[in-house]
Order: C-alpha cells, then structure tokens, then sequence
C-alpha cells in the first residue's frame, strides 16, 4: 500500500505510533527497464545520485561550526549589484593599480566645451617612451558653466586661467579683470575658481582653497551666485557677520582644511572683516585670492592692501570695472598687487615711467620730451595689457534690451535761484581764491551749493544758524515752513521727480530706484514716498550686511509689493543687481564719474527684460552742470577724479574754480552752450553732427539733445513743464533706433 510521504502526513502517522518507524515499500522491479539494452548496459547518468529522504530533523551543529559557516557568508568580498558591471570600486583601490592612459575630467571632443589647455601633440615615437602616469591631459571647464557661458566671457576665462597659471606672463600669477558693468565678471570667476578646485594637467586640482574678498555689501551676493551656478555641486564659507571669536574660529577652521576633499573650499569675506582678522588668515596658505572692485587697492599704504598683500598666495585677481587709466603710481599699486615685481620696485617704476611720461604730457615739453614719454606709455601699456583684460558694455547690446540714458536739465524755483544769489554775493568764495589756493570754507561752499540744488530744506538749519552765507536768508522761506513736511513745489529737481513717480506708478507696473550721494537726500525721498503712499526700501551706510542682501531679492521678485528702492551711491552702489527696477534717478552728480557709472549700472544688467530708463537730474546754470561738463570732458585727466580736497585742488585751476560759483539764469543749459552744438537749432535737433567736428568732442557719446518736442519718453515728455528745460539722450542700440 502507498502511502504519501508528504511532512504532514507523516506527523499524522508518528502521533498515532511513535514506536514503529515507517519504511517506504520496495518498488517492483521492471521487467524490462528503459535505461538497458538487451545486453545488460546502462545508460543512467554516472552524476545521478538519489534523492535524499526528507525529514523535518534539522542536522545539529556545534557552536564553533556554526560560527565558522557565518563568518565564511560574511567574509565575502563585496560585489557590486549591477549586471556586468565593469567600473572602479572607488578613487582609490588599495593594491589596485588602474591602466591606460589618464583622461580629463569633461570631454574635450564634445560639442561647446571650452578647453583651457591642450596637452602638445606627440608622435608616435614620442608616445611610446612617454610616461603614462605622467602624460598631461587636457583641462576642460565643466559643461554645467560653459553651456552658459557667452563668448567674451568664454574669452575671458580663458586669460584669466592662462594668467593664474603662469602660462602669459613666466613666474607671475596674477591678473586684472576690468571688464565694464554689466559683463559677467563675477560668473568668469566663479568659473576659473571650480576649474582650478577640480582639475589640472596633473590630472589632480590646481588648488585646495580659494578666498574672495568683496565689499560687505556683496558678500551675501557672492555667495548666492556660487549657489546659482554650482547648485549643491559646492558649499562656499560666507563670513557676514559674528562675533570676533565666532569668526576668528570659522577662519582657523578653513585655513586647517587640508586634501582633495575639503568640505568649504571657497571663503567670502569683506575687506572690513579681513583687516580685522588677517592675523588667522596669514597662518596658512590659499591657493587663489579674488578681489572684488579691486579699485580699493589704489593706495598701497593702507591697511588693507598691506594685509592682502602679506596673504600666502602667488594667484590673485583683482576685479575692477572702472580701472584707473591715468594716475600712474595708482595704476602702479593695482599691477604691482597682482604681479609683484613686474613693474620694478616703486622707485624703478618713478624713475622709467613716471616722470618722462608726465613730463612728456607737459604742455612746454620740448619735442624730445614729448617722444621720450610716448614711447614709455607705449612700453607701460604693453606690459600692463599682458595681464589686464578689458571689455566694454557695447557688448551688452546683443544680449539685453534698449537703454535710454537721458540727462534731464531741471530749471530752479524762485526760492532757490535766490537762496543761490544771496550765497553767493554773501560767502564770497571767488574773492578767496583769488590768494591762490583753496580754502576749507571754499570747499564747504561747493557742498553747500550742491544741496541747494537738491533742496532748500537741506540748507534750513545753516539759514536758521545764520551760518556764512546765509544770513537773513530764513525770511525768504514761504511762511509757516517746516522742514518736517516736505514740499516738492520748492526745488524744480524734487518738482521733476515728483511727476516722474507718478507718472510711471499710474501708468505702467515699472519700478523706480533712486539713488543720491546724501543720506539727508534720502530723508526727503522718505518723506515723499510716505506723503504720496509709495511703498519704498532703503539702503545706506547704517544697514546691516544680512539685511542688505535680503531686501535686494525682496525687491527684486516680481511679486513684492515694494516700487521704490532708495540708494546711497557712497554705501551700496558697487555691484548690486537691481533688475527688479528698469528706471532708475540719478538725482545729484558726484566728482568722480566712476561713482556715477556703478550706480546707474545697477539696473542694467544680465537678467534684465524691460527697456531701461536712467535719469541724470541737473539743475540748470549751477555747479551741477559744471561737475557733469567736468565728467564728459575729453582731455588727458584722471578718469577717477575723487571728491577729496586735495584732489580737487589738483585738477582744478583757480580759473576753472572760480567757474563753479557762478549762476547762470538765462539759459535752458549751460552745458549745450559750452560745446556750441552744430547739430541743433534753437534748442530742437534737426541734423546729425558733422563728420570730424570738434564742435560735439564733449558730448559724443550723447547722440541726441531736444527739447520736448525731441522727447520719445513719455514719462519725462509728462514731467517737461514742470521745470524741465533740456535734455541729452544716449541708446544703447543706436543702429535699432535710427537715431544718426
């Protein structure tokens, strides 16, 4: 009888008698089996063995045997769980010794990539001898940043990578890039910065550690490019804010890093913050240290640049987009920061360049003088333009809408042409320079007269003071006065950009930034702001470095509420993007054009999708008008002159002096007078310039002046009647325009 063999049955049959064991009965044998042949031979495999009995007794072992089969399951190697796969277990493989040649990075082949260097060609002969662990291989930009990289700025990290590794200029490791507004230095840099953390022709990093060194007010800002470019690929160390110990311990921090893998490789920090903490910086050595509106280094005395200077590392590049051009031991202190030795020693450079060239620019130099000093200015440029790379905003053009540059001449109130008057026949300032030099009283009247012009009310406590040159004048205010209301009626700038405002705020969803050199300018854009209910954001000297950077993306996304963003150009005009706003209001000009220019680029820049509108407000007749002819000239002078005393003396004759304190009333712009225009007649321009004229040298770059029938904007053209009286306009894309 059969009977099944399955566990449970079995169970069933061992319940009812343990003792008798069961045998499976004996199969009846075949009478002729299949697997034989009439001869006795089998063909049953000699592998087959039969199948075992199935019991539920599990076979007992010892503890040392059990032990000894776990350890044999988990001492096997590891394997990795992708079929056939074929790849490196690691970077680095102990005992194991990778072959071939070594490879870049990125491909070099592929499509768009921005190779920095080739390794030379080799022969066949040559490549047989050659090293393979030592063949240099090709260094290629990641592709994530040379996708959107634009050409010039493809051509500008190629220099500067050429420059920081000695390969232009043999033992100097230093660069300039001084690039205009607008042109991407900080991307460039960024770039050259992951590049040079990620390979090399060694096949290894170039560097472990790099540091950047910017205004307070960019540090945020850098860091949030880094993130923007890189993604997670990076985590920069911003320093921006702390106190001493909690900084000097995140600087000690960065300096220790060491190996291919450091956990912050990049340091933000402020030059404030640097000076303060360059003890903890000078322990150790940076690979590569950049320096963001590098111009602060002009003065090779101060502070900071001595602490720079003193920083262990040979690769530096200095960021500058408004470079000086003339001043020469200025220009000396920049190059010598970048390439230390280029120029000589300070006595070297005075003694070949400096003093033949300057004399060569004498007005009674003798002609071999003049020859002797063009030929050193050559031989300076060349050697300078080795390691300086500079591009303009034409470039802009191809990439971001039309920008309409327009100087508004805006006519002053009754109140303030008399207030003018009354300083002037009182302070005598022209009778004080007739001794020969500028006084201290001389200088605080060019002050006074500037914030005149802006508004009366920033002159009110002098009149109540009764201060030199305006005494009595508190009985020319309206009466009742105060100065804690304003009122724009009282200063035809105010008057103009009070119908600006209101004009773009009802009939477009543009918003405005203003920006002065006064913070009591400031003031009065507060008060107007909350009288005309516009909700505005400030930046000045007095804000933090954190809540900078927030209210700039604040004002910066299209869904904030915020339509004014007021300015200090002194406090944050460099490098700030702005692009929320596309007009902006230059309200009062500053001796130095560098200043005007960084803070009207503010808006114009990579990001931006609406036409720009810059306003330049000068008030008709007065020192305004001479501070903006004195920027536009074109004559062999600083193109930084910078609003010191000393400074001012310097580039100023006393003729020229006694011009700025003069006013004059007849006229809808004195600035249109001086350069006797050939273009226009009575006031309206009816022709282009013509060809090789002189007449226009002063003003060329502003290819159209008109008066409100020349006007195309139609805020301004609403804003003319209020005191406007003539205005210069300059486009970005001319060739677009029409415009001859």
């Amino acid at each position: 009888q059969r009977r099944s063999l399955a566990p449970s049955q079995l169970a069933k049959r061992k319940a009812g008698d343990e003792e008798e064991d069961w045998h499976p009965p004996t199969t009846r044998k075949r009478q002729k089996p299949v697997s034989e042949t009439e001869s006795g031979e089998c063909y049953r495999s000699p592998f087959r063995k039969p199948l075992a009995q199935l019991t539920n007794r599990p076979h007992c072992l010892d503890s040392s045997q059990h032990e000894a089969f776990i350890r044999s399951i988990l001492s096997k190697p590891f394997k990795v769980p992708i079929p056939n796969y074929k790849g490196p277990l690691g970077l680095r493989v102990l005992g194991i010794k990778r072959a071939g040649l070594r490879s870049p990075l990125h491909d070099p082949f592929e499509e768009g990539a921005l190779v920095l260097y080739e390794p030379p060609l080799l022969s066949a002969h040559d490549q047989l001898k050659i090293d393979k662990d030592k063949a240099p291989v090709h260094v290629v930009v990641d592709p994530v940043l040379s996708r959107v990289l634009r050409p010039h700025q493809r051509e500008g990290v190629k220099f500067l990578w050429d420059c920081v590794t000695s390969r232009r200029i043999p033992g100097s490791h230093g660069c300039i890039m001084a690039d205009e507004m607008g042109l991407g230095k900080t991307l460039q840099c960024i770039t050259l910065m992951w590049t040079l953390l990620r390979q090399s022709p060694d096949c290894k990093p170039e560097i472990e550690k790099a540091m950047v060194v910017s205004p307070s007010s960019l540090v945020r800002n850098w860091y949030n490019e880094v993130e923007k470019w890189l993604g997670g690929r990076i985590q920069p160390l911003a320093i921006d804010g702390g106190s001493k110990e909690e900084i000097d311990r995140k600087l000690v921090g960065f300096m220790n890093q060491r190996g291919l893998r450091v956990p912050s490789p990049i340091l933000i920090i402020s030059y404030e913050t640097f000076r303060l903490h360059a003890e903890a910086l000078q322990k150790g050595s940076v690979g590569l240290v950049i320096c963001d509106e590098g111009h602060r280094l002009k003065n090779s005395e101060n502070q900071t640049y001595q602490a720079l200077n003193s920083l262990n590392t040979p690769r530096r590049v200095l960021i500058s987009g408004t470079p000086i051009q003339n001043d020469l031991l200025e220009y000396f202190s920049l190059v010598h920061f970048v390439n230390s030795g280029i120029l000589g020693t300070a006595q070297e450079f005075k003694r070949h360049f400096e003093i033949p060239i300057l004399k060569g620019r004498d007005a009674d130099a003798s002609e071999a003088e003049r020859h002797k000093g063009e030929e050193r200015l050559k031989e300076l440029i060349s050697i300078v333009n080795r390691c300086l790379i500079r591009r303009t905003s034409d470039i802009l053009s191809k990439y971001l809408p039309v920008k309409i540059e327009q100087v508004v001449c805006c006519r002053l109130t009754p109140l303030q042409a008399e207030l003018y008057k009354n300083f002037l026949k009182q302070a005598k300032p022209v009778e004080e320079l007739k001794e020969g030099k500028i006084s201290v009283s001389s200088l605080s009247s060019i002050t006074s007269l500037k914030k005149l012009c802006n508004h009366p009310a920033l002159i009110h406590d002098k009149c109540v003071e009764e201060e030199e040159g305006f005494m009595g004048a508190l009985d020319l205010f309206p009466a009742g006065y105060s100065t804690k209301s304003v009122e724009p009626q009282l200063s035809g700038k105010m008057l103009v950009l009070d119908y600006i405002l209101a004009v773009t705020k009802s009939t477009s969803n543009d918003k405005v930034v203003l920006v002065s050199n006064y913070t009591q300018t400031l003031d009065l854009f507060e008060k107007l702001c909350r009288n005309r209910r516009y909700l505005y954001v400030r930046l000045d000297g007095t804000m933090s470095i954190k809540k900078r950077a927030k209210i700039v993306e604040r004002f910066n996304s299209p869904s904030s509420p915020e339509f004014i963003f007021m300015l200090s150009s002194k406090a944050g005009g460099c490098g700030l993007n702005l692009i929320g706003a596309n007009r902006l209001v230059m309200f009062d000009p500053d001796w130095n054009p560098a200043n005007d220019e960084q803070a009207m680029a503010r808006v114009w820049r990579d990001g931006q999708k609406k036409t720009c509108y810059i306003y330049r407000l000068l008030s008709t007749g007065t020192i305004e008008e001479k501070i903006f002819q004195r920027q536009t000239h074109k004559k062999a002078l600083s193109s930084c002159v910078v609003d010191e005393e000393q400074d001012v003396e310097r580039h100023f004759s006393l003729g020229e002096l006694k011009e700025l304190f003069t006013l004059n009333e007849t006229t809808t712009s004195d600035t249109h007078d001086k350069i006797k225009c050939r273009r226009c007649v009575n006031g309206h321009q009816v022709r282009p310039p013509p060809e090789g004229s002189d007449c226009t040298s002063d003003l060329s770059q502003w290819n159209h002046c008109a008066d409100k029938r020349g006007l195309q904007d139609s805020v301004l053209k609403a804003a003319w009647d209020a005191a406007v009286t003539f205005t210069f306009h300059h486009h970005s894309h001319e060739e677009q325009r029409g415009i001859p």
